[in-house]
């Protein structure tokens, strides 16, 4: 999605959907932040922003605290650096998620340079959970450069801006059908030209909060069903534990990073809004989707 979505989502609802339940369907859009390669010299991280004020970056080096371990996945080696956040140069207020005003938030995430990807990180196998990590620093905290384990390629540095740009939810997410169940096959929704307009609105790529733009199915639902265990895919209990989840961060494949998950995929992170208020950032869970 662009900058200009607000108004792409908003036409496509109105020029679609009877006038009810459109307004009705743009209530159920969100405000994320779209992160997209830094042009220019920009700002810095902390300074004032502007139209390319620089709020993090994929790939590098991370700075850590000197008394920080990098992330391990016992039994199968360290993780790789995906991306840093400076949560004070985000936009946030923006947002509906209660970000940190400041401080770092980093991603770290097993992507298989160690074994040629054999062990996945899946939602649904909480064995494989030490394999992605979200670390937050908070402010004032010395960071060091650390080099990577060995064994370990970083990535190329892509220096990132953000814009407020507006989401919306998976056209099966169970937000739309708490909105507007029930939903026979005639729904104005499950219309064709309208699902195809909709199709046609550009994905989001790198994201913080917002409704996270799936390459399958909702992500949220995903880690719902691991949050409870693993049930059937039937069970009722999904849908509702899948709206205690929001993104905190969506990771595109990226050709400057040189970061390509699975085929043309995205890695996600989410976790529960009182976790984020509360900073549990261990408590975020993990899944990937690619085509």
């Amino acid at each position: 999605m662009t900058q200009n979505t607000t108004d792409a989502l908003h036409a496509v609802a109105r020029a679609h959907l009877p006038a009810d339940i459109a307004e009705r369907w743009i209530g159920l859009l969100r405000p994320g932040l779209g992160l997209v390669k830094a042009t220019g010299e920009g700002a810095g991280p902390g300074e004032d922003a502007g139209a390319d004020a620089v709020i993090g970056r994929l790939g590098g080096l991370p700075e850590l605290p000197e008394n920080e371990e990098w992330p391990v996945w016992e039994g199968h080696g360290p993780l790789t650096f995906i991306a840093s956040l400076d949560c004070a140069a985000l936009p946030s207020e923006a947002l509906d998620i209660a970000l940190p005003a400041d401080g770092t938030l980093f991603f770290f995430y097993f992507d298989g340079q160690l074994d040629d990807g054999r062990a996945l990180v899946l939602p649904d196998e909480p064995d494989s959970w030490a394999g992605a990590r979200v670390l937050y620093v908070p402010a004032g905290v010395p960071l060091v450069e650390r080099s990577a384990p060995a064994g370990i390629r970083p990535y190329a540095e892509v220096r990132l801006t953000a814009h407020v740009e507006a989401t919306a939810p998976y056209p099966w997410h169970p937000v739309v059908y708490r909105e507007f169940a029930p939903m026979p096959d005639d729904h104005p929704l499950w219309d064709e030209d309208f699902q195809e307009a909709l199709w046609d609105v550009p994905g989001a790529g790198h994201l913080v909060g917002g409704h996270a733009d799936p390459v399958q199915d909702d992500v949220e639902s995903e880690v719902a069903r691991a949050a409870l265990g693993n049930p059937p895919n039937d069970d009722p209990r999904i849908d509702e534990e899948a709206l205690r989840w929001t993104l905190l961060a969506q990771i595109d494949s990226d050709d400057d990073a040189g970061m390509m998950w699975g085929d043309c995929g995205a890695l996600y992170w989410l976790i529960r809004p009182e976790d984020l208020a509360a900073r549990r950032f261990d408590r975020a869970m993990f899944t990937w989707q690619c085509s």
